[in-house]
Parts: structure tokens; sequence; C-alpha cells
């Protein structure tokens, strides 16, 4: 849990409908396709501009399976992070389930702009990494496509 401090100043929304809007902006301005933190039925979500800091609050704990990357990832009634473009770091409730064990996820992360694959990492510095259509929904991923197609028309 973040202290109080960290969360002096915040920009806060509540309800579902809001903190959804809020978190899918979020990941927009950030760059992440919106697939990549599929949280449900949000009460509350918070911004610390100055700091980056971020937090957003589930009714319960969620897990959600990535067909797209075969993986098991578990998110926690209240999942913290710190926020830069192309980043979000200090992530905590976030755990991906490598083999039989549950292991946390602190940063996920992206290149650029053009950055076709999301980094994910652990405490321990370990990371593995993804294609970023593995997160979009349908509508991204035929923009991201089109986009793709048009950049070979142009080579």
């Amino acid at each position: 849990m973040g202290s109080k401090d960290e969360r002096a100043g915040a920009e806060m929304v509540f309800g579902s409908e809001a903190c959804y809007l809020h978190s899918v902006e979020l990941l927009e301005e950030l760059g992440f396709p919106r697939g990549v933190l599929p949280l449900k039925d949000l009460v509350e979500c918070g911004r610390v501009r100055e700091t980056g800091f971020v937090w957003m609050k589930q009714k319960a704990p969620y897990e959600h399976f990535f067909e797209g990357t075969n993986t098991r990832v578990s998110y926690a009634a209240e999942v913290t992070a710190y926020i830069e473009k192309f980043k979000m770091k200090k992530m905590t409730g976030v755990k991906s389930k490598q083999l039989l064990l549950w292991v946390p996820i602190v940063e996920m992360s992206m290149d650029d702009p053009t950055g076709k694959k999301i980094y994910f990492k652990t405490p321990v510095g370990i990371g593995k990494s993804f294609p970023i259509t593995a997160f979009m929904n349908e509508e991204e991923k035929h923009k991201y496509l089109e986009k793709a197609a048009k950049e070979c028309e142009i080579i």
C-alpha cells in the first residue's frame, strides 16, 4: 500500500465507468495498448502528475489469461505504479504465473512509439518480452496492421 504522502495532490476518479475511461486514456498517453492492464470492476483511480504515481483499485483481485502470450496474470485489489512515457515502473499488485510460481511484475516498458514488443521485468531484473499485438483489442490491432501495411508500401 502506498503512503498518504505519495497520494498528496492526486487527481482522483471514482466508479467503474469513470475509472475505465481514466485507465484507457492513461494507457494511450503512455503508448501502451488498452489490453495490457485488463482490470475489472474498478472503483477508484488516482494520479499524482508531479511524481507520476498512479493507482487503480478494483472491487476484488482478478486473474486474466492472455491468449496471445499464453500467460496467466493476477491483479491485486490495488495496482500501483510510477509512470512515464512508454514505461510503468515500481509496479505493485501484478503477478505473472511462471511454471508453478507467481512472480511479481515490477515494470513494463516499450522502446519507443514504434516498439513492437512490451518488456515485463521481475524484482530481480529478469524480464520477458511479448509482441505488442498480444495486448491490443481488435480495433487497435486493425489500426496497427493497417499502419504497418502502409509503412511497407512506402519502403
